[in-house]
This record gives C-alpha cells, sequence and structure tokens, in this order.
C-alpha cells in the first residue's frame, strides 16, 4: 500500500525544526574553514627575480610574460597590495588570477600553493624616446604584513642595436670579435646595458655613430654598490672611433627625456685597463657619465677634436697613462676636470680646460699614489706634461695644482706650458713651485691680466671665444694642427690660444 505525503503534512513547527538544523550545519562548516593568516615575516619565492621582455619591437607590439609566486608556509598567505611602482606611468599591466589593474588588493595564496602575475606590454618604437625611452624599467612591488617584496621588470623599447640584449644590469659581457675587430657603422644607434668588456679586440665606430649607455645603481654580492653602464677595455683591447665635423661619434646615457640632457653621473665611462695601447678618439662627444675617459698605468690614447663634459666627477683620469690630446674641451665636471697623477707622460695642444661652479681646480698634477687611506705607504714615478696654446680656466684664484711628492728629485716632475692661459696664486707661493713661470713660457695669468676677457657665454657652456678674448692670436703656431675643434682652418702666423680659433 503506497503512502502518500502531501504539503499539508508538514506543520509549522517542523519547518522551524529543519531550518534550525541548516544553520547549525552552515555554523558548522564555516568553523572549519582556515581563515587563518601567516602573520609573521617571510619571503615569498619566485620563479625569476626578473621577467624581461627581450624582443627588440621594429613595430607596434605586445608581448606577454609571467613569474610564479609560491607560499612555502604552512599557512595562508595574505597579500596585502600588489602594484606597478610607476603606477599609472608604467608601461606594464598587471593580470593576477584574473584580477586586471596597475594595482591588486588583499590576493590569499593557500599554503604549499602559488599564484600567476601575468604582466603585459605594448610598446611603439617609433615614438619620440621621451614618450618610449631605449630600456624601460619597472617593480612589481608585493605588500605582505608591512614588508615590501620585489620582481624587476625590463623591456626594450626602441629599434636599436643592444648589447647585450639579455643580460642583467652590472653583468659583464666580452664584445665578440671577428678577426680582431668588430665594427659599429649601424645607422641604428648602439644601447650598451650593463659591463661591456672589450680584450683581444679592437672596436671601430664609424663617424655619426651614436652610443647610449644604460647606467644605475647595481648591487652585486661579490662587488658591493656600484655605478653601472661601462666600455672596459683590457690589454688587448682598443677603440678607434673617427668622426667628423659633420659626423660627430657621441656616447651618452640612455635617459634622453628633457630633464635628463644635461644629468650628469648617468652612467660610468670609458676606462682602458694597464696597457691599452693603440686607442684612437676623434671628433667625439663624450657626456652625462661619472667620468668620461680613464687611463690606467701604461695605457696609451690619442685624443682629437673631442668633447667631454657634465660629467658628475673627473672629466679625465690618467693613472702612469699616456695621453695625447688636441683641439679638444672640458668642461663642467664635478671635480677635476684633467686629473694626471702617479707620473705618466702627456701633451695637450689647443685645449681648453674650463672649471666653473666647483671648488676643485681644472688639472691636477702630481707623481705618486698612495697605497693606504692615510696615505703612509706611497709610490712615485716620473711625471711629463707640456701644454701649449691651452686655456687652464675656472672660477677660482688657483686652477692649477701640483704637487711632487719627491722635492724636486731630478727627472721625477717635468712640466712645460708654452702659450697658456693660467689662472694661479697660491701655487706661487708654497710647495716648491715658486718659479712657476720659469716653466711657463709666454703665458698669461687671468689673475693679473689687465684683460680676464675669454669666452663667448660661460652660462650656456658656450667656450667660443669672445670678441674681446685675450686669448686672440697669442698662440704659437703648430703647423701640424691646422684646424680647430669647429673644423675651422687655423691662421697660420697668429692663431688663437684653446680648441676655437676665433671666428668673426
Amino acid at each position: 500500500m503506497q503512502t502518500i505525503i502531501s504539503n499539508n503534512d508538514y506543520s509549522f513547527k517542523d519547518l522551524k525544526g529543519l531550518f534550525y538544523v541548516l544553520i547549525v550545519i552552515t555554523i558548522g562548516l564555516s568553523s572549519c574553514r582556515n581563515d587563518r593568516y601567516f602573520e609573521g615575516m617571510t619571503e615569498l619565492s619566485y620563479s625569476v627575480d626578473t621577467l624581461r621582455f627581450d624582443t627588440v619591437f621594429t613595430e607596434l607590439g605586445s608581448a606577454t610574460r609571467f613569474v610564479k609566486v609560491f607560499n612555502t608556509e604552512s599557512e595562508n598567505i595574505l597579500i596585502n597590495n600588489i602594484s606597478l611602482e610607476k603606477g599609472a606611468q608604467s608601461f606594464f599591466r598587471m593580470n593576477v588570477d584574473g584580477a586586471s589593474g596597475k594595482t591588486i588588493d588583499e590576493v590569499v595564496i593557500a599554503p604549499r600553493d602559488s599564484l600567476y602575475i601575468f604582466v603585459e606590454v605594448t610598446i611603439d618604437p617609433n615614438n619620440p624616446l621621451s614618450v618610449s625611452p631605449f630600456i624601460i624599467e619597472d617593480k612589481i612591488l608585493l605588500n605582505i604584513n608591512g614588508s615590501e617584496q620585489q620582481v624587476y621588470l625590463e623591456a626594450w623599447g626602441q629599434n636599436a642595436n643592444y648589447i647585450p640584449s639579455k643580460n642583467a644590469p652590472g653583468a659583464i659581457t666580452l664584445l665578440p670579435c671577428t678577426n680582431g675587430e668588430t665594427i659599429w657603422n649601424d645607422p641604428k644607434p648602439y644601447v650598451i646595458y650593463g659591463i661591456l668588456f672589450i680584450d683581444d679586440c679592437k672596436l671601430t665606430i664609424a663617424p655619426g655613430t651614436r652610443i647610449y649607455v644604460h647606467g644605475g645603481v647595481v648591487s652585486s654580492d661579490d662587488l658591493g654598490v656600484y655605478n653601472d653602464g661601462l666600455l672596459l677595455f683590457g690589454e688587448n683591447g682598443s677603440i678607434n672611433a673617427i668622426g667628423t665635423v659633420q659626423d660627430t661619434i657621441v656616447f651618452q646615457g640612455d635617459r634622453l627625456e628633457a630633464p635628463f640632457q644635461d644629468d650628469s653621473g648617468q652612467w660610468q665611462g670609458l676606462r682602458f685597463l694597464s696597457q691599452s695601447r693603440g686607442n684612437f678618439i676623434d671628433h667625439t662627444t663624450i657626456k652625462n657619465s661619472i667620468f668620461g675617459l680613464w687611463l690606467d698605468s701604461l695605457a696609451v690614447a690619442k685624443v682629437e677634436h673631442t668633447k667631454i663634459y657634465n660629467t658628475s666627477s673627473v672629466g679625465v683620469v690618467n693613472l702612469h697613462a699616456e695621453m695625447t690630446m688636441n683641439n679638444s674641451l672640458i668642461h663642467s665636471n664635478g671635480s677635476h676636470a684633467v686629473q694626471c697623477t702617479y707620473g705618466g707622460d702627456y701633451t695637450f695642444d689647443y685645449c681648453t680646460i674650463a672649471s666653473y661652479g666647483n671648488d676643485k681646480e681644472a688639472i691636477r698634477l702630481d707623481n705618486y699614489l698612495c697605497r693606504d687611506a692615510f696615505c703612509f705607504e706611497v709610490s712615485a714615478n716620473p711625471l711629463s706634461i707640456s701644454m701649449t696654446n691651452t686655456i687652464i680656466a675656472g672660477s677660482q684664484s688657483d686652477e692649477i695644482f701640483m704637487d711632487d711628492i719627491t722635492d724636486g728629485a731630478p727627472g721625477m716632475y717635468n712640466y712645460s706650458f708654452r702659450n697658456t692661459i693660467v689662472r694661479v696664486d697660491t701655487l706661487l707661493e708654497s710647495g716648491g713651485f715658486t718659479n712657476f713661470f720659469e716653466n711657463c713660457i709666454d703665458c698669461i695669468d687671468l689673475n693679473t691680466a689687465d684683460n680676464d676677457t675669454l669666452f663667448v657665454d660661460i652660462d650656456n657652456e658656450d667656450y667660443h671665444l669672445d670678441t674681446m678674448s685675450v686669448a686672440e692670436t697669442r698662440a704659437l703656431p703648430i703647423t701640424s694642427l691646422s684646424d680647430d675643434l669647429d673644423g675651422k682652418v687655423r691662421d697660420s702666423a697668429t692663431p688663437d690660444i684653446g680648441c676655437y680659433e676665433f671666428q668673426q
């Protein structure tokens, strides 16, 4: 016999009891769920520490990469916030487990579990560098229990020759070389990322080539904290950079936005290690670095028609080296414009060395090297320097610093200045250089000259000679140097002192 139960057989009392049971079950289930989060300091684990978009974009395009984030704890981890450091200005976009945006809040990773952060970048290499720079950087910031962790983002933003294309900042990369020479003559610019080491190779750079060096501060377990962006020439490495007046070779930082145009210290500079020889630089500009050129012991270089400026430290460093420089301009340096230390052999002809706006002399000349912090242990080498038709000027009463550790020992400190403009004061009073002008023939001391006018406009870094410049017609003719920094022909009988011949 079948029993039929209708809805009428349920009383209100029965329904109330059933509802009570459901509430109890729901509460029980909720109490079983783990809403506790790890509260201490923890380090998430990441599949990569730097997410690189190493495609060189030749047209408008997008690329997507991902980083996997691991929770190695036995409890839930609440990531309070995941964001892009540059926020709305970032080139990158994120998606975290389906949620998109520049900032994503309250993301939970279960114990022994992981999540994916997808990152996309869209780049138009035809945009100007102020909109789409060569190297685009950002960070993913993860805030966990008040501490911040980060993943670096890198992308290439312009159609250029990236050297190297995939190495991290601070990495030292050996320049590939075929038959002893590598030639840079591509009309596209060259972008140096990290430290480029040139050895067993001559780097030849064609006229008009532009080299942009990506700098920045790097932290290394082996080297500590140091500045990135360096061209480093070994004992068997050399440079042959020969530009022209119309097609100058340029070395500079890769930040070309307006605020960085005159910003010094963006990258390290060009350094030549001990015994690097055969280096020739002509019609070249080196700017916005920490130093311009640095020659170590017994390195040799010839520099012509070159500008070195906007360095945060010394413009040219010579450490027991050999350098010939003519028709060149060094200015706007954070320290000395030229420092020849620990001896060496140097010739400067028709140069302008200007040091305005800092408390260091334009040039420093010494013949020793301190081997400890207090200079108790000292090594000395002979110094020989010749300066002809050169301007050494600045805003201080002394723009030449000279120091002979050997107190006049024969052959250890030899200097000769001819038809050179100087500014000296206390140098003549002590330190063994009271007879300075016996070795400075037909020189002009701006401190005692009736006319101290030199340049067109120092404030705007125009170091061409003023109409009333004291440097006009006062040079000693050098037949082998017939033009100036601008390629203008010098007067054969009465040329002008400095890197520029006055042009009416």
